[in-house]
Formats: C-alpha cells, sequence, structure tokens
C-alpha cells in the first residue's frame, strides 16, 4: 500500500480534470514535486496527486529496503520475474485511489493515469485491467511486464495512451516500449490511433523538457483543455 498521504498539487482554476503520477524504483514522490509544479501551471485545470510508495526488500539492491511498487529482480527485467503479491497489492492500492477519486465526484473519464519506468509499468497494469474509464495512460521509459499480460490479454483497451522512452535507456531499453506496443497493437488489438509513441535522442533513463512538453500537449488534447496564451 502507497506509504502517508499522496502529495496533491491543486488546479488553479476550476478543476476538470486528474492526474495520478506514479514514480519509479527507488525514489520518492517528493523528489518529482519539482517537475510537476513546472508543468501544472500550463494545465491549469488538472490536480495533480503523487502517491508514494512504500518500502520494501528489493532483490536488484540486495534485499535492502527501497520504495517500490513491486520487487524486480534485475534492470533490465528479465522475461519472467514477477512479484505477483507485489504487484496486486499496488494494483489494489490504485484502484482505491481512483475510487476515492471517483467517489468525490471526479469523472474517471478524465482521470489519467501516468508513470515513471516502474511507475509507468504499474500505471499500464492498472489502466488495462481496471473497470474505469479512464482518460488516458502515459508511460516515461515504461513497460508492460510479460507476467501481468495473463492478467490483461482478454480486454480490449480504447484509452488513448502516451509512451516516451529515451533511445540512450539502458535500465529500460527503448525494445522494451516497441515490444510492449506490438502487444497491444497485435494481441490486445488498440487501434493504433489511439497511441502516441515519442523516441527521444540521446535521453537514457530519465526525461526532458522535450518529453514534458510533449506529454503537456499531449493532455491537453486528450481532455480537450484550453491553451495556455503567455
Amino acid at each position: 500500500m502507497p506509504t502517508g498521504t499522496p502529495l496533491r498539487i491543486p488546479a488553479t482554476v476550476q478543476r476538470t480534470a486528474t492526474v495520478i503520477f506514479l514514480h519509479e524504483l527507488g525514489q520518492t514522490n517528493v523528489a518529482w514535486h519539482g517537475m510537476i509544479q513546472w508543468i501544472a501551471p500550463q494545465l491549469p485545470n488538472v490536480e495533480w496527486i503523487l502517491p508514494q510508495a512504500p518500502s520494501r526488500p528489493v532483490t536488484y539492491c540486495a534485499g535492502q529496503s527501497r520504495p517500490s511498487w513491486f520487487d524486480i529482480q534485475s534492470l533490465p527485467p528479465g522475461y519472467d520475474e514477477w512479484d505477483g503479491a507485489g504487484v496486486a497489492s499496488s494494483v489494489a492500492a490504485m484502484e482505491e485511489l481512483i475510487q476515492a477519486e471517483v467517489h468525490h465526484g471526479a469523472d474517471p473519464r478524465r482521470i489519467i493515469l501516468m508513470g515513471f519506468s516502474q511507475g509507468a509499468a504499474l500505471s499500464l497494469l492498472v489502466a488495462l485491467t481496471t473497470l474505469h474509464e479512464l482518460g488516458g495512460v502515459i508511460s516515461l521509459s515504461g513497460w508492460i511486464p510479460h507476467r501481468g499480460r495473463e492478467q490483461i490479454v482478454h480486454t480490449e483497451p480504447c484509452l488513448p495512451i502516451f509512451w516516451g522512452h529515451g533511445r540512450n535507456d539502458t535500465e529500460i531499453p527503448t525494445y522494451y516500449s516497441e515490444e510492449s506496443i506490438a502487444f497491444l497493437r497485435d494481441v490486445l488489438r488498440l487501434p493504433m490511433a489511439l497511441l502516441t509513441f515519442k523516441r527521444y535522442e540521446g535521453l537514457a533513463h530519465t526525461i526532458n523538457g522535450t518529453e514534458m512538453c510533449n506529454v503537456v500537449a499531449w493532455i491537453r488534447g486528450v481532455l480537450h483543455l484550453p491553451s495556455i496564451i503567455r
């Protein structure tokens, strides 16, 4: 389960949409607060919610406790590795968070899940299995774990997806995105018109300003939010 109360960056005008952002392995929501604050003024109708993953023993870190949505044995992730209990707990926590927002009046069709690396993997697993009709999902340097696909193989996703990945990423190589997208296209039959896939030259396992500007434009487009005139 997430640790503590999620960080929130409220909308500065009437709230009409919500983005839930999930951080990566070994990181905190506080570390992403500055980046989200930087892009938030460009989306004044959006409230941002940043949950914090619990600390748990991580095999990749020699069993030391790290903030993690589920256990990871290696990077790049192995084909067969799968922490079923950890994933189930984190998926349930995100479902609970989404349900709480809906209970307080949010339209699920205006809720977007967004994550980086491990947070992106969890965002995709939730978005592709939830019974809520979400507004979309954003994967930054993410992947769809192979063992997790057994749970979504019978779904028919119809939500917009933004997928960004650095070409120089060695922790989650670009191939992981390309192979995951092929699964969406060939197995789940996701209409490719719903997918925006961008690769970033010279970018390793991180994000940059260009990618974030692309994310802002994509959110604005799928939610039909007004542009900000400066």
